[in-house]
């Protein structure tokens, strides 16, 4: 909090025009059981050079050494992130902008927009991208609110493999409403079950994630062709866009929304946040859209200029004609993820794909002839599922003394698949790195 350079006359004052004798007569509204009545705890002052100490301290303690072997992944992946995007992300112009309002003061931050809205629309395949939002999970939900809306029908159906997160955060936004949500098992070859949508009437959606929680690659011209039949609106939810730089994108599969977790490009994991929501879906359903969209137009001397198009919260709008209550994530993520793809290009973005499958194909492989089964058939991108002998906890704990993370036990998500672990690689991990875990494990 900034220092407040008010006097004890200055509040004797305020207080007074408001009616109140005390700083504590603000909060008497308050149930005296809720409030504080003991000081806070506070430790003495420091200077700036033992705050600076003790901040080391601290990032010491609950820092990841960069000498551990992390192979995990599940919804946020270890990726080399380009020197120029880190330092042109530090530029005060990119660091401070705020949401552009007025558009003649704002047309870089609303270009940076655009540029990132055209680059998320051509790396899905999809005609239209918003300016992105929150993150992976509440653009799962608001794109199942969106159907909805499209439809108005009160039912949507839900892979039970798309992250365990973003059903929960789906299930938090439908909750209060009434609304129903289906989900859909899954099958021996971890993909998910689309037999029960013959048996399901009102539906609005079906929502799958591709690669999937168990990182196999769903059949999304199926799931495409299952939409057509039962005029569903399809949406492809995803925690790892870069395997569209090798997968056929949702918007050739027939997917009406394409949204995930965008940070994989360019963001760090950051203890698991701020991530970047990507969105984007059909011309025909953008004002059904949540979130802001930027376009480009001209002025009245015919040059080109950038303007906020579409706004959807009520602020803009009127109440019953909004959409969400969204504006749009923190723009310099998405200015990130621009960078990102800009600097790599559509076939760097191609390489970096394949390393990564290639990469996590050597480890699954060299997994399977030292004995260990990968437990599902279907193709994966990043990340696979393993089953280990019933002791392993002991083994993993080892391997954690010799700072080495072998994948994320799935039985807290899946209780019915203990003794198996979810293993990703990405281009951050050598092989030397992946033999270690192959030589620690067959000890």
């Amino acid at each position: 909090m900034r220092y407040l350079p008010h006097t004890d006359e200055d509040i004797a004052l305020m207080l007074r025009v408001v009616g109140a004798d005390t700083l504590d007569d603000l909060f008497s509204t308050i149930p005296d059981d809720c409030r504080r009545r003991r000081d806070l705890d506070i430790p003495a002052a420091l200077t700036e050079w033992e705050l600076n100490g003790l901040m080391d301290a601290l990032s010491n303690s609950v820092a990841i050494s960069p000498e551990y072997k992390l192979f995990l992944g599940a919804g946020r992946y270890d990726h080399f992130i380009p020197a120029s995007l880190t330092h042109l992300l530090g530029r005060s112009e990119f660091v401070t902008p705020y949401t552009p309002y007025q558009p003649e003061m704002s047309q870089g931050t609303l270009q940076a927009i655009y540029e990132y809205q055209t680059l998320a629309a051509r790396l899905l395949g999809m005609e239209v991208s918003n300016a992105s939002l929150y993150d992976g999970a509440s653009a799962l939900a608001e794109a199942l609110l969106m159907a909805i809306r499209i439809t108005r029908r009160k039912r949507v159906a839900v892979s039970s493999l798309i992250h365990p997160y973003y059903r929960q955060v789906v299930q938090t936004y439908f909750s209060p409403t009434g609304l129903e949500i289906v989900e859909l098992p899954y099958l021996e070859n971890g993909r998910t079950d689309l037999s029960r949508l013959d048996r399901l009437d009102g539906l609005a959606a079906v929502a799958v994630q591709s690669p999937n929680f168990f990182g196999c690659i769903e059949d999304l011209a199926a799931v495409g062709e299952k939409s057509r039949e039962k005029d569903l609106v399809f949406i492809t939810s995803f925690t790892e866009p870069l395997a569209y730089g090798l997968l056929k994108n949702p918007g050739s599969q027939g997917a009406h929304i394409a949204c995930g977790e965008g940070q994989s490009l360019g963001i760090p994991k950051w203890f698991g946040g701020p991530g970047l929501g990507m969105f984007a879906g059909k011309m025909k359903h953008v004002r059904s859209m949540p979130g802001r969209l930027v376009g480009k137009s001209t002025d009245k001397d015919g040059r080109n200029g950038f303007v906020l198009t579409l706004a959807t919260r009520e602020q803009h709008i009127r109440r019953e004609k909004a959409t969400s209550n969204i504006c749009t994530n923190n723009s310099l993520l998405a200015l990130a993820a621009a960078m990102y793809m800009a600097s790599l290009g559509g076939t760097g973005i191609r390489e970096l794909s394949k390393l990564n499958h290639d990469k996590s194909e050597y480890l699954k492989q060299a997994l399977e002839k030292a004995g260990f089964k990968v437990c599902f058939e279907s193709p994966t991108f990043n990340e696979f599922v393993v089953e280990f002998p019933a002791n392993f906890e002991t083994t993993y704990e080892r391997l954690l003394e010799k700072k080495v993370v072998a994948g994320i036990p799935l039985t807290p998500y899946f209780p019915e698949l203990a003794g198996r672990y979810l293993i990703c690689v990405t281009e951050t991990k050598t092989k030397e790195e992946m033999d270690l875990l192959i030589e620690e494990l067959g000890k």
